[in-house]
């Protein structure tokens, strides 16, 4: 992770200085005193570069300014529309902004002379700048030999009077980001070395020692008790069924037992996914190596949470399984026995993640008894076909809950949408021979359907709510503050709604 310090003064002679721009040059304090040493020459070049306007997420390099004390000097732009204003996100995208910049300069370093707009807290300014910076900065490049390696930067220092305040701000961010990378690194395995005895051992190391309880669950303990649904997608692979048990207590001693009920968050992690019997196409099928997002996503949140001490209690639990064909695999028309005792018709075995999901969702109610639970999978193709790449699909039996999301995620930028649920959804996965089959009748709404299933395991009086992130988990091209690649979405979400509704305050 970037190297971020906060401080009073520039620490050392900065061969790289950052500072902030307006429109026609409106520089803030800290970046005219700059200028008025350079005998406004600083301003004079923003006002002549013809590319250059102030707007937020721009950025000019100017080289050679006599007087600076750097050899370069990078200028961002602050102006936002006035809808947007300079929001937290817009704040992190300049300086995602100033690290892409530094990065097509191949520099290693920078100083940051930070001058917050009217209206702005400096302090806080500075705790979203370093984050987008941070966010910026994540690459995934552990199988490259060192000469074709992406040049990492060093250091960012950013400099203001209240450095102490703005270091505090940052803390917590810094712990959601090592969340959001981790699940960005579990995603970005390939699943030889990615699968469910690896992703289990990685999950206990990792947290651990921020004081999470880790369970692992294996094969036989789960065919013992009765997971029958989740057993069946792994039978057909060389590598067992995992499920890992996280629990983290962070809720205060004073609090009530209402408060004390923990938030259950659930994610499918198929590590790979060929269909099984129903086998895949073979073009694109590499893409399956993240068929295990939503348990990563869970995994990232679990160290978010523990990483800056949020005060409630929380559990997650991942299903882990490899979906192959073989000898030993389901086949379509197997019947199996859940956890919770209903029994399941497989009609097509590239349905799996529903199945996983089930032993989960139930096993969690029966041990925990959370006050609500929130699932994460990479489930249907056809949430896709809905929502393409811009929107998860939210599928919830509370409607509180599902408003929550939607308002969470707009704020975020990691966009969700409230789909509907009907009887006749739940209709359609009726089976002639078991309590229900695990695809419903024709192509039609695919997503619901599966959602109905997941709906079957969910105990009355339960808050739930499903999110199909299969659109999201993964991108194919750059934002500023999310890679190309793994993308980590629903970390920042779920621990923002976490923050904003379940933490003891």
């Amino acid at each position: 992770m970037l190297k971020t310090g906060f401080h009073t003064a520039v620490p050392k002679k900065a061969a790289v200085l950052a500072i902030f721009s307006g429109k026609k040059a409106k520089l803030g304090n800290k970046a005219a005193e700059l200028d008025k040493k350079t005998g406004g020459a600083i301003a004079a070049a923003i006002k002549a570069a013809k590319s250059f306007d102030g707007k937020c997420c721009q950025s000019l390099v100017l080289s050679g300014i006599k007087n600076s004390g750097a050899d370069q000097i990078i200028v961002l732009g602050t102006e936002a529309k006035d809808k947007e204003k300079l929001c937290p996100m817009k704040i992190e995208e300049s300086g995602a902004t100033l690290v892409k910049a530094l990065k097509a300069a191949k520099l290693e370093e920078a100083a940051v002379l930070t001058d917050a707009p009217d209206g702005i807290d400096v302090a806080e300014f500075a705790a979203h700048l370093a984050y987008g910076a941070v966010l910026q900065d994540y690459t995934f490049g552990i199988y490259k030999k060192k000469k074709d390696a992406p040049k990492k930067l060093k250091a960012l220092d950013i400099v203001l009077a209240n450095a102490a305040e703005a270091k505090k701000l940052f803390a917590p961010l810094e712990k959601i980001a090592a969340g959001g990378f981790l699940t960005r690194d579990l995603v970005s395995e390939p699943p030889n070395v990615l699968y469910p005895e690896s992703f289990a051992a990685r999950a206990k190391k990792e947290l651990t020692p921020l004081g999470i309880k880790v369970q692992i669950l294996t094969d036989k303990q789960m065919e013992k008790m009765g997971m029958g649904a989740l057993m069946s997608v792994g039978k057909g692979s060389a590598r067992p069924p995992r499920m890992v048990i996280m629990q983290y207590d962070g809720a205060p001693k004073s609090a009530s037992a209402a408060a004390k009920k923990p938030v259950a968050f659930v994610g499918k992690g198929i590590t790979f996914d060929t269909g099984g019997i129903s086998l895949k196409p073979g073009p694109g099928m590499e893409d399956m190596k993240w068929d295990m997002a939503g348990a990563g996503v869970v995994t990232g949140l679990m160290k978010a949470l523990a990483g800056r001490k949020a005060k409630l209690n929380a559990v997650g639990i991942i299903a882990l399984a490899e979906n192959m064909p073989s000898d030993r695999a389901s086949r379509p028309s197997d019947v199996v026995t859940s956890l919770s005792g209903q029994t399941v018709e497989i009609l097509n075995t590239d349905a799996e993640g529903r199945l996983v999901l089930a032993d989960a969702l139930w096993h969690v109610q029966e041990k925990f008894k959370p006050k609500t639970v929130i699932d994460l999978a990479t489930l249907t193709g056809a949430i896709i076909i809905a929502l393409g790449n811009e929107y998860a699909g939210v599928f919830s039996n509370d409607e509180e809950l599902s408003a929550r999301l939607v308002e969470t995620g707009a704020e975020l930028k990691e966009k969700t949408w409230h789909m509907p649920m009907c009887k006749a959804w739940d209709k359609a996965i009726d089976s002639d021979i078991a309590d229900m089959k695990n695809i419903g009748g024709d192509r039609g709404a695919g997503s619901a359907t599966a959602a109905a299933f997941l709906a079957r395991f969910i105990k009355d009086g339960t808050s739930w709510a499903h999110l199909d992130i299969a659109g999201m988990a993964w991108s194919k091209k750059e934002r500023l503050t999310v890679p190309k690649g793994a993308t980590a979405f629903g970390v920042r979400l779920l621990d923002r709604l976490v923050a904003k509704h379940y933490e003891s305050k």
